[in-house]
This record gives structure tokens, sequence and C-alpha cells, in this order.
């Protein structure tokens, strides 16, 4: 999830999710390798081309296209990005499954992802999602989630010939992606190996409650008939079924804090991210690091690191910014990626983590 004004910057210019430049390779049978550009498949890029290799060209990252049924039984797309030179029969290969943020297409989501999974020798699958009554605004809700659980299922259906390292999956999601991952790890710990979340809605009630300190200029105000934290009110009241006065338990299921327990218990590796200045999910020290000190008190041996910086909201996870440096922390790609944190505090797991 970029910033409200960036999103709406986006929106005015119309800019619209069919102008991403992602590549859409409609066979979905591996017989053949889907390009030459790599050597190897579901292998890193070696060490000495590396510095030639473009992190946001997909020169070594193909993408298709499939569908799936939600939970709603409504068809839904989801963009799947592969090694160009994985090819039926190839040793099974890592996936992550990425969620998107608020109001942003798939197509948006899986280009911010730009060559990382040619480089890294993974898969990502990042899924159009749908809510109980909206598409782009599920904010976690339990079909939503459940459907994120069966993507390993549905990408090796939809795209045969692909094969799954199944010890080997994760998720990564930033904003309502972030809250989605959350809720994923929460409910279903046993199906990841490690997850990672970005500036994340930790506490639904609480920022319902925000909604209406989000910016919104001028044209922000004409687009959305007023200012868009009223607008982001009435949505979330249209897809959770009431405000947290009217409906507090719904709005607490969808809420990754009241799964502190859970995600404690889980010793799944975690990675949290969250803005000093976020002014998206706003009051972040009660979102995300309230999350992360309540887990740690749960379980101080829980494997979960903190990054606390001064980015603008959901920017660091993209190919030319840090999400290269969380993927080489689950050693997704080689640990040359990992860069310096400047100005952000890192805060990393004990030394003694329990595991699973």
């Amino acid at each position: 999830m970029e910033t409200a004004t960036a999103h709406i910057s986006r929106r005015c210019r119309r800019l619209a999710a069919s102008a991403v430049p992602v590549v859409i390779t409609t066979a979905v049978t591996l017989t053949a390798p889907l390009a030459t550009t790599a050597s190897s498949s579901a292998k890193a890029a070696p060490a000495a081309k590396r510095a030639k290799v473009s992190l946001t060209r997909p020169t070594l990252t193909a993408s298709i296209r499939i569908f799936y049924r939600s939970h709603t039984g409504a068809r839904r797309a989801a963009m799947v990005l592969l090694p160009r030179s994985y090819r039926s029969g190839d040793q099974p290969i890592p996936l992550v499954i990425s969620p998107h943020g608020r109001g942003i297409s798939y197509k948006t989501n899986a280009h911010r992802w730009g060559n990382l999974p040619g480089i890294g020798g993974f898969a990502v699958v990042s899924p159009g999602g749908q809510g109980d009554h909206l598409r782009n605004y599920s904010w976690g809700a339990t079909g939503q989630v459940d459907d994120l659980a069966r993507m390993p299922d549905i990408v090796t259906s939809k795209v045969p010939g692909l094969e799954v390292d199944r010890s080997r999956i994760y998720a990564f999601g930033g904003s309502m992606g972030g809250q989605e991952t959350l809720l994923l790890a929460a409910r279903h710990p046993s199906l990841l190996a490690g997850a990672a979340a970005l500036d994340s809605l930790v506490d639904f009630p609480r920022q319902y409650h925000n909604f209406p300190r989000l910016g919104c200029t001028p044209a922000c105000e004409r687009m959305w008939r007023g200012p868009i934290g009223l607008a982001m009110q009435r949505l979330a009241k249209k897809e959770v079924g009431g405000t947290p006065r009217t409906a507090y338990g719904k709005y607490v299921t969808r809420s990754p804090l009241a799964y502190v327990r859970e995600l404690a218990a889980s010793c799944l590796p975690l990675q949290i991210w969250w803005s000093r200045y976020d002014r998206v999910v706003i009051d972040s020290s009660k979102q995300s690091g309230a999350l992360f000190e309540r887990i740690k008190t749960a379980n101080p041996n829980a494997p979960i690191s903190g990054y606390v910086g001064p980015w603008q909201h959901a920017r660091p996870f993209a190919a030319d910014r840090l999400l290269p440096h969380a993927l080489a922390k689950f050693g997704l790609l080689p640990t040359s990626y990992e860069q310096p944190l400047r100005r952000t505090h890192f805060i990393p797991p004990p030394t003694d983590s329990c595991t699973r």
C-alpha cells in the first residue's frame, strides 16, 4: 500500500493498473524453458553477474496470469511470477504469497517484485483477493485469508509442471497486505516458513477511528466526494458490516493484534517493519510497534525481528528498495543483497530463538 497522496496522484493522472508494464505469459504448461536468458532454474544469479542484473526490469522473471474461485465464488485473477529458466521437472522452488495493499491491484503489487524472483529462483503469487463484500478492500476477511492459504495448491494446479517446495512457503505484504500476511501467519502457521509484514494495519478499530486523520488534497476530495478518511470509513462499514461500535467483534477478528498468543507460540520467523512517520496507518507505534512488543512479551524466544525507520508508508517493499534485504534474511536471495539500513533501527531476534 502506498501513501494515500501517491495513490490519489496516480488515479488523478489516470495511470490505470492495465498500464503497469508486466509480462503476461499465456502458456501455463512448463514443457520448455520460459526463456533462455538465465543459465539455471531455481538458482540465484551468479555473483559475478549480479551487478549487471537489473532489480526492476524482469529480464530473468516471467509472469503468468491465472484465475481462481474466491471464498465467495467470485472469479478472481492472480499473477504468478517465475524464473524464466524454470521448466517442468526442475527441482521444487520456494513460493512467496504476496497479498496486495488497500485499493491497489494485484498487477501493481506484482510489479513491485521486479526481477527478484528470477534472481533468487523462487515463485511469487499476487492474488486479486476478495473480501466479504468488496474486492480491493478485503481488510483481512476470514475467507480471504483462507484463500491465501490455498494459494500453493491453486498455483500448482493452474501452472502444470511447477513444483513448489512446501517447506519454503513465505508471506510478504505491506499495509492491508501486511494485515493479511499477519493473519495468515496467525491462522495457518504450519503453512509458512516465514513472514514479513510492513506498515501493517494491526488494530482495525483504531485505524477506523483514525481514518478521518488521513490527508486529502482538494483533488483528492473531488475524487472521493469528500475527505478520503470518511470514504474509507464508508467502505469499511460496507465490508465489515458496521462500525467498531456496532460490530466490534468483527473488527477484532480482522486485527492481527488479537492473535498475539498464536503468533508468539508458533515460533514462526517473522519480520515486522514499521515507519515512525507513517501517515496512512497512523499511530504506527500502537499498530505494528504494539504487536511486536506484545509478541516479545508473550514469548521472549519468539524468532521475531523489528525494523523501525523513517520511510513513507509501505515504500521499502519494492525491488529497488529494501525488499531484497527482507528476502535475503529468509535465504530467498544471497546475503550479498542485504543492505545498510540507514536511519533504521534493527531489533534482531534472540540468539536462542525457539524453533518448530
